[in-house]
């Protein structure tokens, strides 16, 4: 006699349909995760180009200091600001001025120094 269909276990009868659906989700579930990653390294691509442009312009502006540092720092532009200013500042005069000389450093007559030493016979068994 043959079978029914009406007699076969439900696992069987909607087994094909499970698989079918497991594999949609997981291939969808792959889809998304992919367009997620892609927009994610886009982001971050924008982010870093982004920093890039911004570091960049700290360099500029620090070069930009620096050279005016050194400007400002110059005797000749000194001088001119001292004058602009109406300081009255003058050069020293030979009497205003005090020289030290410095002391010759004392030679070292110490042993070398010694980073390990052996231990001595009383300490050994």
């Amino acid at each position: 006699m043959a079978k029914n269909r009406k007699n076969q276990a439900a696992a069987i009868r909607f087994g094909p349909a499970l698989k079918a659906s497991f594999f949609v989700l997981l291939i969808g579930g792959s889809a998304v995760g992919y367009v997620w990653q892609k927009s994610q390294i886009d982001q971050l691509g924008l982010q870093i180009a982004a920093r890039e442009k911004k570091l960049a312009q700290f360099e500029r502006d620090n070069q930009k200091l620096k050279s005016l540092v050194t400007d400002l720092q110059s005797p000749v532009s000194l001088d001119q600001r001292v004058k602009v200013l109406n300081l009255g500042l003058v050069p020293a005069q030979p009497m205003q001025v005090v020289r030290l000389a410095e002391a010759a450093p004392a030679p070292d007559n110490s042993l070398p120094h010694q980073f390990a030493q052996r231990p001595s016979a009383s300490l050994m068994p």
